[in-house]
């Protein structure tokens, strides 16, 4: 065991004096491939992270230190492993973790490290800049950075649309170093001058593959041409599409990626099983699933928000507590009811797919697709609620047979067949029988049938149904 350790101890000091002699030599790999430093970075940092490691022994602040082991936060997790040394050392990065590993302390915990050494002006200034595309997920963020900077002396505010603007112009004008934003309610604020982006020393853009995905893009441009080039900015993703990249190549300076685990993969801590049932039966079995496992706090996904309050509705009905989440609620509707799932007195939370971006339940048991999304990513995303830093978590997929072609893209996103177990009483109909009640349903509503038929990708809009929802 002697000699493992005496190699443990000295084999990263041997590999970073041979990445150095390499970065000098660069003719050596002339002859082979020529990796940029980033990739060296890269390579450097996967060995590295192999060896044990805290967040004492990445240098961190003292203060910011209480503040975590307070939450009781020890050992950091992957994406924090890798992220942090890179950001403390000034770099941009380019960081790709699933959702659930700790991406915001990742960024936040080497960020207000480096504006606590910094000289603090009488009057506070914008020094960050944090990009989120949901008010929960910004406003969690803000949270988080609160509770990372108890012991420092830094201030920070969050702002975002549906509520009203004048409280949050007031903290601003007192003077911030950290604004937690989303770009609507930032871009309505600078327009008013009531926002100035000119001293902002760090920008980060959080969930950028969901900004996108919202029609952002537009935003975030112009936001960049109004903070100052010389900046350090961190860009963190689930998932990395050629239009992310884009955006990074245009406003990043050769910025380091760095990666937790492979893309558009989900958590091993997470079991996941697809129930095949009748698409009339999905709300009765959700119903007999929470009740007969006595499940206290579950998370529910539907595609639209017109299902999402129905399913609260009927799962009210019932005698079990639900509220939903979406776009069309307020924002007081909303804090309320993510605050009574955290608490305990609603049992049930539905939401759609924006609404629950920024979510952070601790130790969440249970997520349940009532309906399949129609971008597998998205399927990532949403179980990525449950199973979080490393704890245990079920994703259950209620699976009719219209969405037999999402499960099937799902299965090839992951690698893998997920399990499928069929519930007694709710046993899914033959294909033939569903169509042909279909036919009688749709004969008798004068040919008015919304149900999408099975496979259907090609004309006569049923390209439509590979779209992301905006909801």
């Amino acid at each position: 065991m002697s000699g493992l350790y005496i190699l443990l101890f000295f084999f990263p000091r041997f590999l970073n004096l041979g990445v150095k002699y390499f970065m000098g030599h660069k003719f050596f790999f002339k002859s082979t491939f020529a990796p940029n430093r980033e990739m060296i970075l890269a390579f450097k940092l996967s060995f590295q992270n192999t060896i044990y490691m805290t967040f004492k022994s990445l240098g961190l602040n003292e203060s910011i230190l209480k503040a975590i082991a307070k939450k009781g936060y020890t050992e950091p997790s992957p994406i924090q492993g890798k992220a942090i040394p890179e950001i403390l050392k000034g770099h941009d990065v380019l960081a790709s973790a699933q959702t659930g590993t700790g991406k915001t302390a990742g960024f936040t915990l080497p960020m207000l490290h480096i504006l606590a050494k910094r000289t603090i002006d009488r009057k506070r200034k914008i020094r960050a800049l944090i990009l989120t595309p949901t008010r929960e997920l910004a406003a969690q963020i803000y949270e988080n950075v609160k509770e990372y900077s108890t012991h420092l002396d830094i201030r920070a505010t969050v702002i975002f649309g549906g509520v009203n603007q004048n409280p949050q112009v007031r903290t601003l004008r007192e003077g911030v170093d950290v604004l937690i934003a989303t770009p609507g309610r930032l871009m309505d604020l600078k327009s008013q001058n009531e926002v100035s982006l000119r001293d902002v020393e760090f920008f980060v853009l959080d969930e950028a593959d969901r900004m996108l995905d919202m029609g952002f893009i537009n935003d975030i441009k112009k936001i960049v041409k109004v903070v100052p080039r010389e900046r350090q900015t961190l860009l963190f993703s689930a998932t990395f599409s050629k239009e992310i990249k884009k955006l990074a190549n245009e406003f990043m300076q050769r910025p380091v990626f760095v990666e937790a685990a492979p893309e558009n993969t989900a958590a091993e801590t997470v079991t996941q099983i697809v129930h095949p049932v009748n698409r009339t039966d999905k709300a009765n079995v959700i119903v007999k699933l929470i009740k007969d496992g006595d499940w206290s706090q579950v998370l529910v996904f539907t595609r639209t928000k017109h299902k999402a309050n129905r399913i609260a509705d009927k799962l009210k009905k019932s005698d079990v507590s639900a509220a939903a989440i979406h776009g069309d609620k307020s924002q007081g509707a909303r804090t309320k009811a993510l605050a009574g799932f955290k608490n305990g007195s609603i049992r049930v939370l539905v939401a759609t797919d924006i609404a629950a971006r920024g979510l952070d339940i601790p130790l969440l048991p249970h997520v349940v697709n009532f309906e399949l999304p129609n971008v597998p990513e998205d399927y990532v995303h949403r179980i990525g609620r449950t199973g979080r830093a490393g704890a245990s978590g079920e994703a259950i997929s209620l699976v009719s047979h219209d969405e037999e072609e999402y499960i099937r893209d799902i299965e090839k996103l992951l690698g893998f067949k997920i399990p499928k177990k069929s519930i007694l009483g709710f046993e899914q109909s033959p294909l033939a029988e569903v169509e042909k009640l279909e036919a009688e349903l749709t004969k008798k509503n004068g040919g008015n049938n919304n149900r999408r038929k099975p496979n259907n990708r090609g004309g006569g809009g049923g390209g439509n149904f590979r779209k992301k929802s905006r909801r």
